[in-house]
């Protein structure tokens, strides 16, 4: 582990436990960084970017590319980490370790034109847009895909020339703590990404410090509040990716055999702890009962099991918790008129465990409908016809990601491109990040957006530049 682990801290210094949500047991426990040690390494990390600046793209490359590298060769040690320290099944947790390798290696190769210079034809002389790192980014993660949040903002960051902090949750010390190993290990300098186990109340003063140029954060919407007022108070960028209640629609000409599985695997994805999982499937009248009974069906298929072997569909939440918080929606969306159609009881075994659930007849008023249920529950809403749909997708506070199941490709492209309120919109397919395409949201899912070329220049100044030839400056051409 990085050195960290074993850094000298002041006695009074408090300690990080993290608990195996499988089985309730104690795990190992961390010493928190403390405020002054954070400010410190904010310092280090501003010194560390003013020489890391001006590298080449091609010395970068070589560094994310090998960080790349060492995500593969140690995949199933990371994977046992995330299912040790968040319930992680152990293959979602190598397909995570995949993902963000990956994701080191496309931006590896494509920093460099995604930040080349752009020409601007002002009709004289030469202009151009030009994409200058602005300095130390602060990274405030979650804990549900505790690699490939990190490496989504880490590996553009570094590749664009910034410094980076990571304030990961207080979950996954260990998960936050090897990725600052693997990039280490990879040529990173080690004051440039530094990772902070700090107290949540701590990060206030550290997105004040003068050292941190933005913050970028993967969170809640109270998180999103706190953090974006912290950097609006001194005037520093955010990019915010905060929660999300997707909408998919099925409507009259889906496959619904077909529609079931993707509605399946959109709501089940990490145990359903994921903002961009499907949550909300309205359904137009017409084929709700063959639904409902198509989706009990595909869900019914993710039994819970050991997290640690391989096959398990369905793992334990991260905390009893927040299980009991799942639980607790979902009976009050019971006695509000929803009705239990699988699951929805509480297993008597230690540990976080819930079973895949889904609830049909639901509506406004029920926490099913109205707020954000980040387990294995699926809620069937009833529309009349597409429009009604649209409007039940669009009657929300969130606006991360959609989806749209049909058998007309034409008219599932107008729903996706034109009607949906969300920053993506998938069409026969569950919702994704990936590299190659912006992903972020609107509404109260936040603002700005993480991967492709959109993403990198979050962080970066763009600036134009013009140049006129002095011998025409003001009109008059000097003398030879």
């Amino acid at each position: 582990m990085s050195d960290q682990a074993e850094r000298s801290r002041p006695e009074t210094a408090r300690r990080i436990e993290t608990v195996n949500p499988a089985t309730g047991e104690p795990g190992r426990s961390y010493q928190e960084t403390s405020l002054d040690d954070a400010l410190a390494a904010a310092a280090a990390a501003r010194a560390a970017f003013l020489k890391w600046r001006r590298t080449s793209f091609a010395e970068r490359s070589a560094v994310i590319h090998k960080a790349a590298e060492i995500l593969r060769a140690r995949k199933d040690e990371f994977a046992r980490l995330m299912t040790a320290e968040m319930g992680k099944t152990f293959g979602e947790g190598r397909a995570e370790i995949e993902k963000s390798a990956f994701h080191c290696d496309w931006f590896a190769d494509h920093a460099e034109s995604y930040l080349a210079e752009e020409p601007v034809d002002l009709g004289n002389g030469e202009t151009f847009v030009t994409f200058n790192p602005i300095g130390v980014v602060l990274a405030v993660m979650p804990w549900n895909f505790p690699f490939w949040q990190v490496f989504r903002f880490a590996a553009p960051a570094l590749m664009a020339g910034n410094g980076a902090l990571l304030k990961h949750a207080s979950n996954v010390p260990g998960c936050a703590l090897a990725i600052e190993e693997v990039l280490h290990e990879a040529g990173v300098p080690r004051d440039l990404f530094r990772t902070l186990l700090l107290p949540s109340r701590e990060v206030e003063p550290l997105i004040k410090d003068a050292n941190v140029a933005a913050v970028t954060l993967t969170g809640s919407v109270a998180a999103g509040r706190s953090v974006a007022s912290a950097a609006g108070s001194v005037l520093k960028k955010c990019v915010l990716e905060l929660g999300g209640s997707d909408a998919y629609l099925i409507l009259e000409d889906a496959n619904i055999p077909a529609a079931a599985k993707v509605a399946a695997t959109a709501r089940m994805v990490n145990g359903g702890q994921s903002c961009i999982a499907g949550k909300r499937f309205v359904v137009v009248r017409p084929i709700l009962a063959e639904f409902e009974k198509a989706l009990v069906e595909a869900i019914g298929a993710f039994q819970i099991g050991d997290p640690a072997e391989e096959g398990t569909k369905l793992g334990p939440m991260v905390s009893v918790k927040a299980r009991d918080e799942i639980h607790e929606q979902v009976t009050a969306s019971i006695a509000k008129g929803a009705r239990l159609l699988l699951g929805g009881k509480v297993p008597d075994r230690p540990g976080a465990w819930y079973p895949a659930t889904v609830l049909s007849d639901v509506r406004p008023g029920q926490p099913a409908h109205d707020e954000e249920v980040f387990g294995p529950v699926a809620a069937i809403i009833a529309a009349e016809d597409e429009a009604d749909a649209i409007r039940i997708a669009n009657d929300s506070e969130f606006g991360l990601g959609s989806g749209v199941l049909t058998g007309d490709l034409a008219r599932g492209r107008r729903i996706a491109a034109e009607e949906l309120e969300a920053g993506m919109s998938f069409v026969n397919e569950n919702v994704r990040s990936d590299p190659r395409a912006p992903f972020g949201g609107v509404k109260h899912s936040g603002y700005g957006r993480e991967c492709s070329a959109y993403g990198m220049r979050e962080f970066v100044n763009i600036k134009t530049v013009h140049i006129k030839d002095a011998a025409t400056v003001g009109g008059q051409h000097r003398a030879e």
